[in-house]
């Protein structure tokens, strides 16, 4: 901490829903909360006076929270009565010092879920929240539904450009939503074959392994860790750098993964292998958007159709799925004409993504965005217009 620094400045907050204490201090034993969880939650820690007005909004996001209160400051006991009045579905604790039989009956009646001794210990928060733990897991799944968005990417088929489209379309969508103060990331769930960290020039040490053999180590922190930034502002989980047999990733293990990604970024795509799983169906049943990426030629139309087909047999027709149809070029000799579309698919594609290797090819090679290759294109209107789409699909205020 900043000895310059106002207690209000010094906060200790990440993106995972944890119990936040807001404290005057944190001398001696209370110093020991720092980075710890209780009951697998996180502690947050917040400096703040005792008679300092606390955001409300910070406490809606928390799990619990627990509120110092001074027996001998009237003006705190009543800002711990109207925070518990306006924030009702977060359990509210109180914490004292000595606190009087007098003041621990007031505080309850005001609302407070339990009352505390400070210095506070572990033992006394862990025992206090135990009963809630049930209430608490259940809003932790509630605020990770309203607030995340998961996008699968089906192959229509192999060598149609789904992972180079998707990374490109990625990086974009993660540079608006960072303006919006909100975070993406991309995992490569394409275990034999994915490279989206190669495409996007990155080296990392760790990958989907180290979270796959994680089991119930598996943390925010540790998502952090493995997870690499792109320039861009995405966030990226590489694929195991060993080919895995698709059948030893169990549908556990993925979709603690993809939920503990849910947690900690705001949206998630998934590149998924182009073979099918039931992990891979699983993930797809629990989308909000599917891209489905083809090419417009006979073997690609028809590829797509069946996976559509397979989607309807295992009951998932009502997942949105959107046609993007990759590499696409206008000419009035193509063999398959864009009507075709409708014709195999049954409906009409919702994008068409041009075909420019000139400017795609070197933005791979390189590792980069596509408009560092060229700042406009035919390629990145397209891609303007796919994010714009998915973004009014997930219903993201921009």
């Amino acid at each position: 901490m900043n000895q310059q620094d106002t207690a209000r400045a010094w906060r200790l907050q990440g993106k995972e829903a944890g119990i936040h204490l807001y404290l005057s201090g944190a001398e001696g034993e209370m110093a020991a909360l720092v980075g710890a969880r209780v009951l697998g939650i996180p502690l947050a820690l917040s400096i703040v006076p005792v008679t300092e007005w606390i955001d409300a909004t910070e406490m809606a996001s928390a799990a619990a929270v627990v509120v110092q209160v001074d027996a001998d400051t009237p003006a705190s006991i009543k800002r711990f009565e109207r925070l518990v009045a306006t924030t009702s579905e977060t359990p509210v604790i109180a914490a004292a010092y000595e606190p009087p039989l007098a003041l621990v009956r007031s505080l309850l009646r005001s609302g407070a879920h339990d009352v505390l001794p400070l210095p506070l210990s572990i033992e006394d928060i862990e025992t206090s929240l135990a009963p809630l733990l049930e209430q608490i897991e259940r809003k932790d799944v509630q605020t990770v539904a309203k607030t995340s968005r998961l996008v699968t990417v089906i192959k229509g088929q192999g060598g149609c450009g789904a992972t180079a489209l998707l990374s490109q379309l990625a990086c974009r969508f993660a540079a608006n939503e960072a303006a919006h103060g909100r975070d993406a990331c991309l995992l490569d769930l394409d275990v034999q074959f994915g490279d989206v960290a190669f495409q996007l020039g990155l080296k990392p040490k760790l990958s989907l392994t180290d979270l796959l053999e994680a089991g119930s180590r598996l943390d925010g922190e540790m998502m952090r860790s493995v997870a690499v930034q792109h320039p861009s502002g995405l966030w990226v989980v590489a694929s195991p750098p060993q080919m895995l047999p698709l059948e030893s990733v169990t549908s556990d293990q993925l979709l603690a993964v993809v939920e503990r990604a849910q947690r900690d970024f705001g949206t998630v795509f998934v590149d998924l292998p182009a073979n099918w799983t039931h992990w891979s169906l699983s993930l797809v049943a629990r989308s909000d958007r599917v891209l489905l990426v083809t090419e417009l030629s006979v073997a690609g139309l028809h590829q797509a159709r069946r996976q559509l087909d397979l989607l309807q047999e295992q009951e998932l027709a009502e997942i949105p799925v959107d046609v993007v149809v990759n590499r696409f070029e206008k000419s009035l000799f193509r063999t398959v004409k864009t009507a075709d579309i409708v014709t195999a698919l049954g409906r009409e594609a919702s994008f068409t993504i041009a075909n420019e290797p000139s400017v795609m090819t070197p933005a791979i090679d390189r590792g980069v965005p596509i408009d560092e290759v060229k700042r406009k294109s035919a390629l990145g209107r397209d891609l303007d217009t796919l994010e714009a789409g998915l973004v009014s699909a997930l219903r993201l205020e921009r």
